[in-house]
């Protein structure tokens, strides 16, 4: 059957919708294999195992230092900067395998040779997660005597060169929104050419890797133009609370405004709630709470999840897709079990369907969506699935990634690694393999058997607690890194320096604030905007006169032309002054038109799901 045309669908989706929750436990239940025993899971744990050694063997000896593997031809290609990705993408994987001879050698080789001061322009998102991440991660473990994995030869090198390229991916902050370009030059920085169209995800998804970057060189920039761009997105949602999936980084204009929880969204809600676990900001924890419920109240389809216009909530693509799968482990940290295990139960369905999940499911035809029948070794399931053993120790969670083993190793596996599968009902084998493969995928499976075997790693053994970044780097929370700001009294977004008032007394602020000016590391003499833009910072003090809401997101945002166009027929007040070439505007109309919308958060408050999602930190210490 064609797939159906977003015109189209809304008159199904009701219909489909009700099929679907329905049935899917009923066709997860008929295939479920037989319980793994704990000798099976040690078993699984060492294929697992194996099966990073044949990939990262067949990268190192057929592909390094090129980027990434081409399993199927046994050869490499440059893919991201052209820095051995995989490699980097892999240190933290070969310390948590306990692989002290091969983590220390790729320390030192990287040490050695890696630089970044190279004329290639390179993806903001991607570097930041799969490189910078890696060195971070790497350096923190290689540094610490508690890890049991500390080189003594080492000196802060990964480090070193986490700050270079941190510093060579700032010029792309510079932009009226806060919210960064895409793509940066590291040796030029970005190219007057330079698309300003990014992603929701591209731009929010950049918190963990900068803001521990700022904690451990003491530098706040990185983690305040992170932080900015955050602001930046949020400040733009709708009405509903809902976010779109591309933006104008100039004009702050949704040029795409479906609303969802995958492609190009997905980790902006990921790094809301690991930002506060990691860093304990509170600001985090409120924008995750006001984005999590509108998540739920309009694109939760028990239990799946559809994308919504993000003005109107009206259905426009009833499609599962493969980065979806992260949710129901985003869930288990934020404490909300129930429909986490029931989308899980969906999502896994796919994958015994085909034995992959597609790129594209859609919910109105049940079928492979066409142009999306490829599976490129996505972690995103395998990680749910890794959370909700540990959250419910559920062995029907061992089942399931015993299913993803052998699909693997039936299907994907080649001669010198693991490809892509580019049609997942035929099994089609394609010549690439994505470095998260090595830092990610293998990663959680051999994580969750471990964990069933009876856990030797330093994620469930270790000294500290370790939250996962995007990419499936580990990011401990270490006092250096999580209680950094705890002399902080109040994370004030729209404060003047200069009327900051210590001892809480009401008054009435000037919401501009130059961020650049106040960090101690200037913009390039020739921005556009060092000397003019206001920009919103972390400011130490209490920040009189505003309300909670002020504090922690401002209600809504208008671009300054739409502003003046709207201005005869609107009767609201403006409430703040021009920040870049926005204007905060808090009308009367969207007041209205959201006071359901702060009824159902009123319930959501005093259910207690939500009481359990509240404080996640708590939750997470026991997990």
């Amino acid at each position: 059957m064609p797939s159906l045309r977003p015109t189209s669908v809304p008159i199904l989706v009701s219909l489909f919708f009700l099929f679907l929750s329905s049935c899917s436990h009923v066709f997860l239940h008929s295939t479920l294999a037989d319980g793994v025993t704990p000798e099976e899971a040690k078993q699984l744990r060492d294929e697992v195992r194996e099966m990073f050694y044949h990939a990262f063997n067949g990268y190192m000896d057929h592909a390094f230092p090129l980027d990434e593997l081409k399993p199927l031809s046994c050869g490499g290609e440059d893919s991201l900067g052209g820095y051995a990705l995989t490699l980097i993408d892999a240190l933290d994987t070969l310390a948590l395998l306990g692989d002290r001879d091969r983590f220390a050698a790729s320390v030192e080789w990287i040490s050695k040779n890696l630089q970044f001061d190279i004329n290639k322009t390179v993806s903001v998102f991607e570097t930041t997660i799969r490189v910078l991440g890696g060195l971070l991660s790497a350096h923190l473990i290689a540094s610490d005597y508690a890890t049991g994995m500390r080189i003594p030869t080492y000196d802060n090198q990964l480090l070193n060169l986490a700050e270079d390229l941190g510093r060579r991916l700032l010029p792309a902050f510079d932009t009226p929104s806060g919210i960064p370009f895409g793509s940066v030059n590291l040796r030029h920085g970005v190219d007057e050419h330079e698309s300003k169209i990014t992603s929701t995800a591209g731009g929010g998804t950049l918190t963990l890797e900068f803001g521990v970057l700022s904690r451990l060189t003491n530098d706040p920039i990185f983690e305040q133009v992170t932080k900015n761009a955050v602001r930046g997105l949020w400040a733009r949602r709708s009405k509903l609370n809902l976010v779109g999936a591309h933006i104008n980084v100039f004009t702050g204009e949704w040029t795409q405004k479906d609303a969802g929880i995958g492609t190009s969204i997905d980790s902006f809600y990921e790094y809301l709630l690991k930002a506060y676990l990691l860093f304990g900001d509170e600001e985090y924890l409120y924008i995750f709470q006001e984005a999590y419920a509108a998540a739920m109240r309009y694109l939760f389809n028990d239990p799946w999840y559809v994308e919504v216009n993000m003005d109107s909530a009206a259905v426009v693509w009833p499609l599962f897709n493969s980065l979806q799968a992260f949710w129901p482990g985003l869930q288990v940290l934020a404490g909300d079990i129930d429909p986490a295990i029931r989308t899980h139960t969906a999502f896994f369905s796919v994958w015994k369907r085909y034995g992959f999940t597609p790129e594209g499911f859609n919910l109105a035809t049940f079928d492979v969506q066409h142009g999306q029948r490829s599976y490129p070794l996505r972690p995103e399931l395998m990680e749910s699935t890794y959370w909700l053993y540990k959250a419910t120790r559920d062995p029907k969670y061992l089942d399931a990634g015993r299913d993803m083993v052998s699909s693997l190793q039936h299907s994907a596996r080649c001669s010198c690694g693991y490809c892509h599968i580019s049609d997942v009902e035929f099994h089609k084998q394609e010549d690439h393999m994505e470095s998260f493969f090595l830092a990610e995928t293998v990663k959680y499976l051999w994580l969750l058997f471990d964990l069933a075997a009876g856990p030797d790693n330093i994620v469930d053994n270790g000294p500290y607690k370790y939250i996962f970044s995007t990419e499936g780097h580990l990011l401990p929370a270490t006092p250096e890194i999580s209680l950094v700001r705890e002399h902080c009294s109040y994370f004030g977004a729209y404060c003047n320096t200069s009327n900051i008032r210590q001892d809480g007394s009401d008054g009435a602020t000037n919401p501009q604030i130059n961020l650049y000016g106040r960090v101690g590391t200037a913009l390039p003499s020739n921005s556009r905007y060092s000397d003019s833009t206001p920009v919103s910072g972390l400011i130490k003090g209490i920040c009189p006169g505003l309300t909670h809401g002020q504090k922690f997101g401002i209600s809504y945002i208008l671009p300054s032309h739409r502003h003046h166009q709207d201005n005869s027929g609107n009767q609201g007040e403006q409430t703040n002054s021009e920040s870049h070439s926005i204007v905060v505007v808090q009308s009367q109309n969207s007041d209205s038109s959201s006071s359901e919308n702060k009824n159902y958060h009123e319930k959501l408050v005093e259910s207690s799901e939500y009481e359990r999602a509240s404080d996640p930190a708590k939750l997470y210490l026991h997990l």
